[in-house]
């Protein structure tokens, strides 16, 4: 276990996950500066209030100070680097991430369920949790889904399932879980990583720990999850159509076992959540859940707000909030899983980087049209051209209300960005909140004319 007593600590970056580091190292003994590029006006009261307990503040981007003397950096995995944390590496300072912090400090080894990938890892944690609750064990679920684990290092968990993004990943030093999900691996984040290799890497670094002991657990026939998958040494387990976990069309088979889980009965539909379903029976077969209740658990499973839900309906143009479809990958899945033929889609935001080519294929076969807002609404309305009528909005509610005008009976309307929400929204749960809100007051309106 990690000995911070005594130590100097910086903290980069004040957010959710630096906060929780910066309690855990407070805890421990550890002298603590936390360093934000932000005034310390407009820091969080939390924050502030964090004084009261030693917490020292270097705000308006003044780290370099507390980097000069520092013991250990722990950033947050929003930052990316800058020139005086470069000059603390090279004089050995040691730099880690919150998730590797967090788990140096666990008082014993708990077995770890890693879930990333570009896309569908919050269902799929959620989906690992519930499956072994649902067995009886005491499961701690968060990381880049929920609360940092950081908080909750010192309660008594038979298992620790965390979602981890590619920013959690990049720096490591003992993190090792028992088993690790990679579900896919799609082009995300190119404003932060040089190439897309870099990307992959980054998401990889999870397997690199592993041993002969530990399972890896990558869609069957991917070899860019395959190749991450063995750069550690995990007993690789694969998942998806004719793999150890199988995909078929009527149901997900665990081959090893002889357990099928018929897919009419589940929670969740689409082929993608199916995957999802399966990379989950693989992580949770690890640790012995019995059939009956892994059926039980897919079947009652709904999934998590803001990922394909039903928003509402009006005159027969069904509404779906996909705000968390935050990358042209998700949105490329969400769009070509619907079943209705056509689709009215909302996208934009704050641009990543990448192409959006993947999307206009997708809009060439079940789009209706595609209503743009935000930062990159004319970077995709270039893209778009005329394979399908493109309009530029200024506004959510506006693209909400022209949605309903171009669709047409039958059609859908689905609000999935590919793109972050952070140019005109707190995060994807408040434009999805936003959008679902427009919708229900679009519908009440428009049954207040009809009456």
């Amino acid at each position: 276990m990690l000995d911070l007593k005594g130590k100097n600590v910086v903290v980069v970056g004040l957010g959710l996950s630096g906060v929780a580091a910066a309690r855990l190292c407070l805890s421990r003994g550890a002298r603590v500066t936390g360093a934000d590029a932000k005034k310390e006006s407009e820091l969080a009261p939390e924050v502030r209030a964090m004084a009261k307990d030693g917490l020292q503040l270097a705000a308006g981007g003044h780290a370099e100070g507390a980097l000069d003397v520092a013991d250990l950096v722990v950033m947050s995995p929003g930052v990316p680097s800058f020139e005086a944390l470069k000059k603390a590496e090279k004089r050995g300072v040691s730099v880690i991430g919150e998730v590797e912090l967090a788990y140096q400090c666990l008082p014993k080894k708990v077995p770890i369920i890693a879930v990333g990938g570009t896309n569908g890892k919050s269902t799929t944690t959620t989906l690992v949790a519930d499956l072994l609750e649902g067995n009886g064990r005491r499961v701690f679920r968060g990381g880049n889904l929920g609360e940092p684990l950081a908080l909750h290092v010192d309660e008594p968990w038979d298992v620790i399932v965390l979602e981890v993004s590619s920013f959690q990943m990049e720096r490591l030093q003992h993190f090792q879980p028992r088993a690790c999900i990679l579900l896919n691996v799609t082009a995300d984040h190119l404003d932060r990583y040089p190439s897309f290799d870099a990307y992959a890497d980054a998401k990889g670094n999870a397997f690199v720990r592993q041993s002969a002991e530990d399972t890896a657990i990558v869609p069957v026939d991917d070899p860019i999850c395959l190749r991450q998958a063995k750069r550690g040494r995990g007993r690789v387990m694969t998942f998806g159509p004719q793999g150890d976990i199988d995909v078929t069309n009527d149901a997900v088979v665990d081959r090893r076992l002889g357990h099928s889980f018929p897919r009419a009965r589940f929670g969740l539909q689409g082929g993608h959540n199916a995957l999802n379903i399966a990379a989950a029976i693989a992580a949770a077969r690890e640790f012995g859940i019995d059939f009956a209740t892994a059926s039980s658990v897919v079947e009652h499973f709904t999934g998590l707000p803001h990922r394909m839900a039903l928003a509402g309906e009006i005159r027969g143009v069904r509404f779906y909030d996909d705000s968390k479809g935050t990358n042209v990958g998700a949105s490329v899945t969400a769009l070509r899983g619907l079943r209705e033929d056509k689709a009215v889609l909302i996208a934009g935001g704050r641009d990543k980087g990448g192409t959006y080519e993947p999307l206009v294929s997708a809009l060439r076969d079940k789009g209706r049209a595609v209503i743009l807002i935000g930062e990159a609404a004319e970077r995709i309305r270039q893209a778009v051209g005329s394979v399908v009528p493109a309009h530029v909005v200024s506004t959510l509610e506006e693209a909400v209300s022209e949605s309903l005008r171009l669709a047409k009976k039958g059609d859908a309307v689905l609000l999935s960005p590919a793109c972050s929400s952070f140019d005109m929204f707190r995060d994807y749960k408040h434009r999805g909140d936003e959008f679902v809100r427009m919708v229900r007051a679009l519908s009440g309106a428009t049954e207040e004319r009809a009456s």
